[in-house]
């Protein structure tokens, strides 16, 4: 079972308190029961050896509540970046939007959790970016950071990760959508232009297409002048405040980069290359910012990726 407070502590750092050396123990030592902490039932955590990259991570499962009463049927996996606040948040609108309006199909949901013993902060960045050439401002744990090692990140996933989920359930495994907000939606379209087929479906949320002097332009060139074909089906979408207004003086826009002018950029890239297989879709989503816009991408990706079958 994975319990929900291990999952959300990274949003209550700000609010957290920090106990005092002398401070009094706690009520259950004095002999007052402890209540029980808040369990997301039918949820696994798995701690997986990234043998090539020597460090651990955790990954977040959770399965759909027909598993265990059909034993013969294979699921479709999404696969979510950012897992400590993103696994609860897409499992609570695939159920919501899933089971009570029927709207989706079942999927196994695995969440993408950190690097053990790093900060989030300093596992995304260094797992989800593709070149070393971030900005070097210091990670809370008081490390530099590092950044740039998004291939090796993407082989742990192809060749270790996906390998072990695909042997311990019951997957479908020509079904395999991935999705990842901010460096997450980076990471995305790193993998897309690298091994498109690891996945079938994209939902790319808000990336981060400026990191290095928008690196991933070139990236996309050198694929196109390498490839005739890009067969993926991608969501790319963002936030309507994730561009630059400083007239406006709403504290919502970006203040330093045009997110929406480098995604519109990066759409008419792939589509000047006319590939097949390449099924594109982009949406600007209305009255959100870059914090805010996650779960509504979410919803459009789900029913996207994975509506109900229709009978």
């Amino acid at each position: 079972m994975l319990r929900l407070p291990a999952l959300l502590a990274a949003l209550l750092i700000a609010t957290a308190a920090i106990a005092e050396p002398d401070a009094e123990p706690p009520a259950s030592a004095a002999g007052v029961a402890t209540p029980p902490p808040f369990v997301l039932k039918g949820t696994e955590v798995r701690t997986i050896r990234a043998k090539a990259l020597q460090r651990d991570y955790e990954i977040f499962v959770s399965l759909p509540e027909s598993y265990q009463s059909q034993p013969r049927r294979r699921f479709p996996v999404l696969f979510v970046t950012d897992a400590d606040y993103a696994f609860p948040l897409v499992r609570s609108i695939a159920r919501r939007v899933g089971n009570r309006a029927k709207g989706l199909e079942e999927f196994i949901l695995v969440g993408l959790s950190y690097s053990v013993g790093d900060t989030p902060e300093y596992s995304r960045r260094r797992d989800y970016t593709p070149t070393p050439n971030g900005e070097k401002t210091r990670d809370p744990s008081g490390k530099p950071p590092v950044f740039g090692e998004a291939e090796g990140y993407r082989r742990f996933l192809s060749e270790e990760l996906m390998p072990f989920v695909a042997a311990t359930y019951r997957t479908d495994t020509t079904r395999s959508i991935y999705a990842g907000h901010s460096y997450g939606g980076l990471f995305g379209l790193h993998v897309l232009l690298t091994e498109p087929r690891l996945f079938s479906h994209y939902i790319i949320g808000s990336p981060s297409l400026w990191f290095d002097q928008k690196v991933l332009f070139q990236r996309e060139r050198a694929y196109a002048e390498a490839n005739k074909e890009l067969k993926a089906n991608v969501l790319m979408a963002i936030a309507s405040y994730e561009t630059i207004d400083k007239a406006s003086g709403d504290p919502r826009y970006n203040g330093k980069t045009d997110m929406i002018a480098d995604l519109r950029e990066f759409e008419q890239a792939l589509r000047s290359r006319n590939y097949p297989g390449l099924k594109l879709l982009t949406e600007i989503i209305p009255g959100e910012d870059h914090l805010t816009v996650f779960p509504a991408i979410v919803t459009r990706g789900l029913l996207w990726a994975l509506p109900a079958k229709r009978d």
